[in-house]
């Protein structure tokens, strides 16, 4: 297949640049519904403390992974756990702070007069006065009442300076300040969905301290050439540099009998040293794959998506890529959309397996 082929697969997602932090689009945010919020600070200033302990540390040791909170991570903390305070609609489920930024879930128990968005906006406005006061040196600045008997002329020149500044469009952007603007959220959409959440708020520290522990394997690496063919990837690049590098593709029409043969045809291959390459499409491939992974087995795995600046693989793909056991490729570029894979996209994928392991 001619590299101009898998040029064109990367428009099929559209022109849409790819943005974490848009909102879903026909959603009713002032419904009832469960988030996950994700805030960063602008610059990803580590502001609100820092990690400490040992990325193999059990719960109970004294280096167990842990954040540190600044005074400001502490103020910014107890900011959103009183949300509900200011919003008694809005149940407060969670909140997981790192360095530069935190993870928070939040239940939205009944209809809200305003959406979400507006919530979270009062949120941050707060979150600035703990940055001005703690990080800029300014003295608090009491809240003006918003009633109109209050006369505009009665503002102090220092209050003035401080009223809302606005960017080319028109849109206010104190809210900014401390934070990066916008944020990301996400909607619980399927069950079992909150345990995983709050599983990957508690394990933040610890896959933070696996990343610093292990840098080269969780940074996204671009332009990752190999076969005449250009990758995004995370993971082990040098497992692309082992003498044997296996494709597996199982035909969709195996029976479980021939399948379980495939399994144990590979994973004794990959116990004598290849490396197993496949998108993992078909039955018999997920079987394979899953098997060769639980066994901390080498493999090298393609997928349709590629990757944010700042992204980093998932629950226990993290463990492997710090065993040095997985490389994720990507040939195409990043989408937010949830997409299902077409076939052309399918034999792309296991057209490139092929070509990786020539």
């Amino acid at each position: 297949m001619k590299k101009e082929t898998y040029e064109s697969q990367k428009a099929f997602a559209g022109d849409k640049k790819p943005s974490m932090l848009r909102r879903c689009v026909g959603h009713d945010y002032t419904g009832r519904q469960i988030y996950m919020i994700t805030m960063v600070t602008e610059g990803r200033r580590p502001l609100f403390g820092h990690v400490s302990g040992r990325s193999d540390a059990s719960e109970a040791d004294l280096d167990a992974p842990r954040i540190i909170l600044s005074e400001l991570g502490r103020r910014v903390a107890e900011e959103w756990w009183n949300t509900s305070t200011h919003h008694p609609e809005i149940e407060v489920v969670d909140l997981q702070m790192m360095p530069d930024h935190f993870h928070g879930i939040l239940f939205v128990k009944e209809k809200m007069e305003r959406p979400l968005g507006m919530a979270l906006r009062g949120f941050k406005q707060s979150c600035n006065r703990h940055y001005r006061e703690l990080i800029l040196g300014q003295p608090p600045v009491p809240s003006v009442s918003s009633s109109p008997s209050v006369p505009s002329v009665a503002l102090s020149t220092q209050q003035t300076e401080r009223q809302p500044k606005r960017d080319r469009r028109g849109e206010d952007r104190s809210h900014g300040l401390l934070f990066a603007r916008g944020y990301n959220d996400r909607l619980l959409l399927r069950s079992g969905q909150l345990d995983t959440w709050l599983n990957y708020l508690k394990d933040n520290p610890r896959r933070l301290l696996m990343k610093r522990e292990h840098p080269d394997f969780f940074r996204v690496q671009r332009n990752l050439s190999m076969a005449g063919i250009t990758f995004s990837a995370i993971g082990n690049r040098f497992l692309l540099n082992r003498p044997v590098r296996l494709q597996v593709q199982c035909s969709r029409r195996l029976t479980k009998d021939e399948i379980q043969a495939k399994v144990q045809y590979y994973l004794s291959a990959a116990r004598q040293g290849a490396v197993l390459v496949s998108p993992a499409i078909s039955p018999g491939e997920k079987a394979v794959m899953r098997a060769a992974f639980d066994e901390g087995l080498s493999l090298v795995y393609l997928q349709e998506n590629g990757f944010t600046s700042l992204a980093k693989p998932g629950g226990a793909r993290m463990e492997a890529c710090a065993k040095g056991q997985l490389l994720i490729l990507a040939p195409w570029e990043h989408h937010n959309e949830r997409l299902a894979i077409r076939r052309d996209q399918c034999l792309v994928l296991n057209d490139i397996a092929r070509r990786l392991c020539e």
